[in-house]
């Protein structure tokens, strides 16, 4: 199975314009709210019609605005859960799945098949707002797949669940992905969950894809400060180049030193990526704030030789550690081979 995706639609405040290509494997669409991620779906699905370009799967073609072809929703099998699941509230489990199968003789035995592969058999006659939140995305799973879609696209499919049954429900999920072995793809603002869930990870911005690569390549080398933020990086700063090997950080009121890339305008580096002690980008810094999280510990060091008005460098650490390191003053460092170069 392949997707081919190049179409532009004018939305309020800025033109989608997106283009990519996603075979077999899970291609996650990662950006903030309003980026144009759902809006990217729903083009697919043929929810909404692009301005221009072209929209092809596994060699037809869905939409062509040159050739003048956008085929129904129907007509692209395209199997797409909501983020709130668009369950027919009116209508029994059973009915629900039903609408998503097939027309035809076997419409009845699909729906059933898929209540029982769902465990849904014993809920058939109830009603969604007598389900709990995972009950009706099993359903909502269960509509998708009984009208044996070509693809799959998942908006969110996690965002209504509480932190409990959503881990549960993201297990469940895969498994639905890993049986399906065609395209898969997934919107959503939630960077471990792409980490977990993606192959292919397409950063999103205004309605363009910034960053576009493996999951681990993505998130190892973000190449846009914008990809930096949304894979979790919480130290970034923009520089000021000294020369070839040395630069300011301008937000955190020091210098480094490190080979730059062309083009390179910010840096960032990872909180569990800074060093203790001495060693290459080593500085002495004032402990700030020391904040506990359940199960790590975050401690904002100003650099002593930074502008009061610097920014915080964040470093987090297992407990114990930080028990063991305990200062008022430290000193630690940044590794070369782990700031990561930025543009944007």
């Amino acid at each position: 199975m392949a997707l081919t995706v190049d179409i532009e639609k004018k939305l309020n405040g800025f033109t989608l314009r997106t283009a990519f290509e996603a075979g077999n494997g899970t291609l996650a669409l990662l950006g903030a709210s309003g980026c144009g991620k759902s809006m990217t779906l729903r083009c697919i699905a043929g929810i909404e019609k692009p301005d221009r370009g072209r929209i092809v799967l596994d060699g037809e073609t869905l939409f062509d605005s040159a050739r003048r072809i956008n085929l129904s929703p129907q007509q692209r099998r395209v199997g797409m859960m909501f983020q709130h699941y668009a369950l027919f509230p009116q209508m029994t489990v059973l009915q629900n799945v039903r609408c998503g199968a097939r027309r035809g003789p076997d419409r009845d035995r699909a729906a059933a098949d898929m209540l029982a592969a769902f465990g849904l058999s014993g809920l058939a006659d109830r009603l969604p707002g007598q389900l709990s939140g995972g009950q009706q995305q099993r359903v909502a799973l269960a509509r998708m797949l009984a009208g044996a879609p070509r693809i799959l696209m998942l908006d969110e499919p996690f965002s209504a669940l509480d932190a409990h049954l959503r881990f549960r429900m993201e297990q469940e999920v895969r498994g639905v992905i890993r049986d399906f072995g065609k395209t898969v793809l997934l919107v959503s603002h939630d960077r471990d969950e792409v980490f977990r869930m993606a192959d292919t990870v397409a950063i999103m911005r205004d309605g363009q894809i910034e960053r576009i690569g493996p999951r681990r390549d993505v998130f190892h080398d973000p190449g846009t400060r914008a990809a930096c933020v949304l894979t979790g990086c919480k130290n970034v700063s923009a520089i000021r180049r000294i020369d070839d090997n040395r630069v300011f950080a301008l937000d955190w009121g020091i210098s480094l030193a490190l080979p730059l890339r062309a083009g390179t305008d910010a840096l960032g580096i990872r909180m569990h990526a800074v060093a203790p002690g001495p060693g290459e980008n080593a500085f002495r810094c004032r402990v700030a704030e020391v904040i506990e999280n359940p199960f790590s510990i975050t401690v904002m060091l100003h650099p002593l030789e930074a502008p009061a008005e610097a920014a915080a460098i964040g470093w987090e650490m297992e407990k114990a550690q930080w028990a063991a390191l305990r200062a008022e003053e430290l000193t630690v460092h940044l590794p070369a081979d782990s700031i990561l170069q930025l543009k944007g």
